[in-house]
């Protein structure tokens, strides 16, 4: 049976402007479906997402869930639409509150938004609901960029027991730093999900950044793809000192080396 790869990106062309990750993000599910693998990719519906344009649409029988977070009620919205050009088809993370009328990380001033931690908490714990609603398994889960970076501590320690993720294996993809501020001083609070407790997050150190939220991934992960040109080298150290496989950025004819390290980290 073919392997079952899971895409949680942050950014996917045409979607929003082209750049070294939303471009990867459109071409590198594609050429992993082209390998022989099943995919299934998501990302945010930012508010800058045209959605007539990119002819989205709600997807009513996995819509309708709320996500709780500081004891607040966070209605999660499902969307899709395809790639023409490519038949990729992707799914959208919603919500009024954190994505609607908003860019990414940052407003129109350049000032990253104070609550982007909780917004990656919903994202992160929202694919994971979706998937579990489309009672799909994934070997191989492919976090990348800042939104993504909480999902593997999730998939290990709130949802491990859950079908859809007891046996998958965990890739964190690492770009240039994304964010400026850090993640405000209530994140590791906020993140208590489960068995997800905010009490492991107590040796990391404070204020909690994009540096921390890299390790936190890491230290979750089950491998490290430096993806970008411009990755922090102290995220790769720390991850070699961790002893989890990277694989180095392979450059412009990547796919082979994604397929072959997708295989290997499947195979431990």
């Amino acid at each position: 049976m073919a392997k079952k790869v899971l895409f949680i990106n942050q950014e996917i062309t045409p979607y929003v402007p082209e750049t070294e990750m939303s471009i990867l993000g459109r071409d590198l599910p594609q050429k992993t479906q082209e390998a022989g693998f099943e995919i299934r990719t998501f990302m945010p519906k930012w508010g800058t997402i045209n959605e007539r344009r990119g002819q989205l649409h709600e997807v009513i029988r996995l819509s309708g869930m709320n996500l709780i977070i500081d004891e607040t009620d966070h209605p999660l919205i499902i969307k899709v639409a395809s790639i023409p050009t490519s038949r990729l088809q992707i799914y959208f993370i919603d919500n009024d509150d954190y994505f609607q009328k908003r860019q990414m990380s940052a407003n129109e001033s350049g000032d990253d938004y104070a609550d982007n931690g909780e917004r990656a908490i919903f994202y992160a714990r929202g694919v994971l609901e979706t998937v579990k609603k489309l009672r799909w398994t994934p070997d191989i889960i492919v976090c990348q960029g800042w939104i993504s970076a909480v999902a593997p501590f999730y998939i290990k320690k709130a949802f491990n027991e859950e079908p859809s993720f007891a046996n998958a294996k965990v890739i964190t993809s690492f770009h240039e730093n994304q964010l400026k501020s850090d993640l405000g001083e209530d994140f590791t609070k906020l993140v208590d999900f489960k068995e997800a407790k905010s009490s492991l997050l107590e040796g990391y150190a404070k204020p909690f950044d994009f540096m921390e939220l890299g390790k936190l991934a890491i230290d979750y992960s089950d491998g490290i793809i430096e993806a970008g040109k411009d990755v922090n080298p102290e995220l790769l150290a720390y991850a070699k000192e961790k002893n989890i496989p990277v694989m180095s950025n392979p450059g412009d004819d990547y796919a082979q080396s994604y397929a072959d390290f997708f295989n290997k980290i499947a195979g431990e």
